[in-house]
């Protein structure tokens, strides 16, 4: 596990929340030395949580433009990671007309939570610092697993 693919496809349900903050952490750490996007099964655009608990790591989200399997234009992926039910389906049957690994990462949506502002906030940070180290155990070129 400690070669880097060449190419990483993260994917889940609506390519607004889960997908895109683990394409923009992944991008943040190694993406000068692979390739990152991420898909959803449909697409909604970015969610404003998203944009503030990233940028709080100066990753800047809101340039971020979903996408869907169906528009993916190019389909030369070394590692597909699902972080959905659903995304993992579309990932597996993605997987018989190409050879590439798929890893599921079962990952809550934060946007499920309720309460106030500062509350669903803390629910993108937990997804958010989730992904992180779960990036940081799989690509160990990405540094240590500290949050």
């Amino acid at each position: 596990m400690s070669d880097l693919p060449g190419a990483v496809l993260f994917c889940c349900t609506s390519n607004s929340i889960r997908s895109p903050m683990a394409e923009g952490l992944l991008k943040h750490l190694l993406g000068r030395r692979i390739f990152v996007d991420s898909v959803g099964v449909r697409s909604r655009p970015i969610d404003g949580f998203v944009v503030a608990v990233m940028d709080e790591l100066g990753i800047d989200m809101s340039k971020h433009r979903p996408k869907t399997f169906d528009g993916l234009e190019d389909t030369s992926f070394d590692l597909i990671v699902s972080l959905s039910p659903e995304a993992q389906h579309k990932a597996v049957d993605m997987t018989r007309a190409m050879a590439c690994d798929v890893e599921y990462w079962p990952t809550l949506d934060p946007s499920v939570v309720e309460g106030n502002r500062e509350a669903r906030l803390e629910a993108y940070r937990q997804v958010r610092d989730t992904l992180l180290r779960r990036i940081r155990e799989r690509f160990p070129a990405a540094g240590a697993p500290s949050v």
